[in-house]
């Protein structure tokens, strides 16, 4: 990586150099970078690894970064196949399940989506793509990426999972996706699970819970034997509506793109009006204090998912330890962080998380300012989050040749000259 005029180097002061790191202060930001150099005796301003510091978290504490609210520009569907289609006819809609039935009912049949193929961002850019062609402009965003990035990034100073990304510069925007290869390292290094459960059927019931509490058409079009037998549909979690939205922390707008589990009524007529989301999830029942802590802790998650995609109500399937459906709770998304505040000791604060993010991003900006394919890595239990670069050119398989083709094609055609009308002599 190389120090750019981004980087305004006129508001930088340099605080130790030594033959291993170099630590800059941006003077007009409330953060400090330390760039580990790859080998000792090297320049400070050859190849490096760029770090950016997670603690203390205090620094981030306060009133939070302006958050613009989310807001719909397209959307996506996989089908009972996994079958990509522009469009929303993946759409659900929620309706009250029944209670006192077994989670784990039907997990022999359960269609489950293999995720050890790489996906990475071409459904999203193809979706985006497609907005485009019908607007003949690019979207604005600096960044672009899946929520489950954003996700990690923003729970970064109460959570010590570690995670990996790569991320490329294009045409002035960075695409980030999920390093796949960590994820299922990550995965083969997980300790043997020694539950009285197993750990594959206590996954599956979420998505029983979501089975349990959705509809594919609105209520008044579905028939009352298709609502009262849904404890005995088959659960096949290949089908799946995404949502993709424009949003922005300070001064950072981003293109965001994920699953949404269900709608509360329909959507409105008005592209970008809020939308009536509802995020599914289950929790046990809490019997004591242990229980309540870590409840506290999910619901930072389930609060910085929703948030990032604007849906304004999660509603939580509990469920004994055996999995039986016994109770759901209505959370709203807006009231989460104040909720935890007012619990005497917060494990976790919203406004610390939007701050964090808010300068990660701006950081990051600043650090990944020429092409090639960068990695983001945070290890776990790790105090900083590293960026570095694992390829020098290219974008490596982030960005498609279709839509890197296609960027092209509107290049060409917004500099081409409006044709004159010359009208019609008489």
């Amino acid at each position: 990586m190389y120090l750019g005029s981004s980087l305004h180097l006129s508001s930088i002061k340099v605080l130790m150099v030594t033959r291993q790191v170099l630590l800059l202060e941006h003077s007009n930001t409330r953060f400090r970078t330390f760039f580990h150099l790859h080998s000792a005796g090297q320049s400070p301003f050859s190849t490096m690894t760029a770090a950016f510091p997670i603690q203390p978290v205090a620094r981030f504490a306060g009133k939070s970064e302006l958050v613009k609210r989310p807001k719909e520009f397209a959307c996506f569907s996989y089908d009972a196949d996994h079958k990509f289609h522009l469009g929303a006819q993946s759409l659900k809609w929620y309706y009250t399940p029944d209670l006192n039935v077994d989670l784990s009912k039907g997990f022999e049949t359960f269609i489950k989506h293999d995720d050890s193929v790489d996906e990475h961002l071409d459904s999203l850019l193809t979706t985006i793509a497609d907005y485009e062609q019908k607007t003949s402009k690019p979207i604005d965003a600096h960044i672009v990426t899946w929520r489950g990035m954003m996700t990690k990034i923003m729970a970064a100073p109460f959570d010590d999972d570690g995670f990996e990304m790569n991320a490329t510069l294009y045409r002035g925007c960075i695409f980030i996706e999920e390093n796949h290869a960590y994820k299922q390292a990550s995965r083969a290094d997980e300790r043997p699970w020694n539950g009285p459960i197993p750990q594959e059927v206590m996954q599956y019931w979420g998505y029983k819970f979501e089975t349990l509490s959705t509809l594919p058409r609105p209520w008044g079009q579905t028939s009352r034997d298709f609502i009262e037998s849904r404890p005995d549909h088959v659960v096949n979690n290949k089908e799946q509506y995404c949502s993709v939205v424009r949003t922005g922390i300070g001064k950072t707008i981003l293109c965001i793109g994920g699953e949404v589990d269900a709608i509360w009524d329909d959507k409105p007529r008005t592209q970008g009006d809020p939308i009536n989301w509802v995020e599914l999830k289950t929790s046990a029942v809490i019997q004591n204090d242990r229980q309540a802590n870590n409840f506290e802790r999910k619901l930072m998650k389930f609060w910085i998912q929703s948030f990032l995609l604007g849906v304004p109500k999660i509603i939580v399937g509990v469920r004994t330890q055996d999995g039986l459906l016994v109770e759901t709770k209505e959370f709203r998304t807006m009231e989460i962080p104040l909720m935890v505040k007012q619990n005497g000791r917060p494990k976790w604060d919203g406004d610390t998380c939007v701050n964090f993010a808010n300068g990660f991003l701006e950081w990051l900006r600043q650090t990944i300012t020429d092409e090639g394919v960068w990695r983001i890595k945070r290890r776990p239990r790790s105090a900083e989050i590293e960026v570095f670069k694992v390829e020098e050119v290219g974008h490596g398989d982030i960005i498609t040749d279709e839509f890197m083709n296609w960027r092209i094609k509107l290049e060409l055609r917004q500099a081409q000259p409006p044709t004159e009308d010359k009208g019609t002599e008489e």
